[in-house]
């Protein structure tokens, strides 16, 4: 397996979802965690299975994303030959090419 680097930007996004279910419904904020590191793995078993379909809206060759399960989440990522770049963690109902536009371009 190839190892996941997470990027500063995707951190600070993990951070708000976390701050959000403390907040809001603290019960679900360990189960989120779990949900992400979940996902974290299954990226990191099958990378090429996340979905493209932002790439193509984007223009980002090799953008990928795979969503977290029981979470509205959506794990952005790219895959290098040496490891695997994790971008941003984004809730699904954000306009997503306007969340994303900037950062990687």
């Amino acid at each position: 397996m190839k190892p996941l680097v997470r990027h500063e930007r995707a951190d600070h996004d993990v951070q708000e979802a976390v701050d959000y279910y403390l907040q809001n419904a603290p019960e679900y904020a360990l189960a989120f965690v779990d949900a992400l590191e979940q996902a974290y793995r299954d990226i990191q078993r099958q990378p090429g299975t996340g979905s493209p379909r932002y790439a193509h809206q984007l223009n980002l060759p090799g953008l990928r994303f795979w969503g977290c399960k029981r979470f509205p989440y959506l794990v952005f990522y790219f895959e290098s030959t040496d490891q695997i770049d994790v971008w941003r963690v984004l809730h699904g109902s954000r306009d997503i090419p306007a969340w994303m536009g900037g950062d990687l371009q």
